[in-house]
């Protein structure tokens, strides 16, 4: 939220790039990145095509993602919309889905990469980042667009709690 100094009211931001740049320009990073931009080009490629599959007939905003595992094998998802937009399925939770049905729930996820077909900002929400904590591996590298450029991060860097928010670890008492 914003606050209006005139009247002392918070409101909304006004664009995704607004939001996005509130929450990414925290992330200092704790160790350099061991892969380039360029090594993520055909991440990228495999997201761009993911998303060409979009069916985003409410908002027009075409999503892919892929995924690399632990094993090498690169999954891809894009976003499936729904009337109820609560219903909506982002790329990176279908391309999640996806792998756990082709490869098992003892997946790894090694580098995420995120693309649209619109030319914006489209860092992973927060439910998708939820999602992916459980199956991500430390370290793990994240690119995604911003309006202009992109960005390379780890995913703890974008979601730095995950690790604290262990259900399983804590369930086993560990």
């Amino acid at each position: 939220m914003k606050r209006d100094e005139s009247q002392g009211k918070r409101h909304a931001f006004t664009g995704l790039d607004e939001l996005a740049s509130k929450f990414m320009n925290r992330a200092q990073r704790k160790t350099p990145l061991k892969r380039s931009e360029d090594e993520f080009t055909g991440l990228l490629n495999e997201a761009k095509r993911a998303a060409r599959n979009s069916y985003s007939p409410y908002s027009g905003f075409r999503v892919g993602a892929a995924l690399r595992l632990k094993s090498g094998a690169v999954v891809t998802g894009t976003n499936v919309e729904n009337v109820s937009y609560g219903l909506t399925i982002c790329a990176e939770r279908a391309a999640l889905v996806r792998a756990v049905s082709e490869y098992g729930a003892g997946i790894r996820v090694t580098a995420i990469a995120v693309n649209n077909l619109n030319a914006s900002s489209s860092p992973p929400c927060g439910a998708c980042r939820q999602v992916l904590a459980e199956f991500v591996e430390p370290g793990a590298q994240i690119i995604f667009p911003l309006s202009k450029g992109s960005r390379t991060m780890r995913f703890d860097e974008l979601f730095p709690l995950a690790s604290e928010l262990d259900i399983k670890k804590a369930k086993r008492g560990d």
